[in-house]
C-alpha cells in the first residue's frame, strides 16, 4: 500500500483493503498489477496506473522528502482499470475502484466494499459480524518467544478451553 511505501506513521484496515484490491486486480488480469522490483519502482508503478495525485491526496503523507518525491514522478493521466481488465464486469471495475486509491483515508472500507454489489451477493453479515471493539495488538516488543507462546496459548484457551484436558495438557 502507499502509505507502506511511504513509510507513514498512520496505519489501518485500509492497508488490508488495498492488498485485496491488488489480489482482485490479480484475479482480473491473471498477472500482478504492479510488479514492482523495489520501494520506487513500485511508487513509479502505482502513480503510472493511478495517475498523477492531486494535492489534497498526498496530505496523508506525514514525510515532506516522500511527499517530495510523489511531486517529482513524471505527470500521468493513469490508465483505466476498464481499460486494464476489458472482460471484467462493470461493478468488478467499480469496486476495484474504490479499493486501489491512492490516499487510504479515502479507499473504500472493509465493510462497506464486502456491502458493494458485486460482492453483495456473497456477504451476509450475520456469518461475520464486524468486530464491536477495535482489536488490541500492541504487544510489549521485549518479550521473548517463549512468552509470546505462553500468551498466544492463553489467548486461544479462553476461547476454546475444550483445547486443554483436565490436567492441562494440550489436546490434539
Amino acid at each position: 500500500a502507499p502509505e507502506l511505501l511511504l513509510c507513514c506513521d498512520n496505519y489501518g484496515t485500509s492497508i488490508d483493503v488495498w492488498s485485496v484490491g491488488c489480489i482482485f486486480a490479480e484475479l482480473l488480469g491473471r498477472k500482478p498489477i504492479f510488479p514492482g522490483t523495489e520501494c520506487l519502482n513500485q511508487l513509479k508503478l502505482i502513480i503510472n496506473i493511478l495517475g498523477s495525485q492531486k494535492e489534497e491526496d498526498l496530505e496523508f503523507i506525514d514525510n515532506p522528502k516522500a511527499r517530495n518525491y510523489i511531486k517529482s514522478l513524471p505527470y500521468s493521466h493513469g490508465i483505466p482499470f476498464s481499460c486494464l481488465y476489458p472482460n471484467a464486469h462493470p461493478l468488478a471495475i467499480d469496486l476495484l475502484q474504490k479499493m486501489l486509491v491512492f490516499d487510504p483515508s479515502k479507499r473504500i472500507g472493509v465493510t462497506e466494499a464486502l456491502q458493494h454489489p458485486y460482492m453483495a451477493p456473497l456477504y451476509d453479515p450475520n456469518c461475520n459480524p464486524p468486530a464491536q471493539v477495535p482489536i488490541d495488538l500492541d504487544i510489549d516488543e521485549d518479550l521473548g518467544e517463549e512468552m509470546i507462546r505462553e500468551i498466544m496459548w492463553k489467548e486461544m484457551l479462553y476461547y476454546h478451553p475444550e483445547a486443554a484436558n483436565a490436567n492441562g495438557e494440550v489436546c490434539v
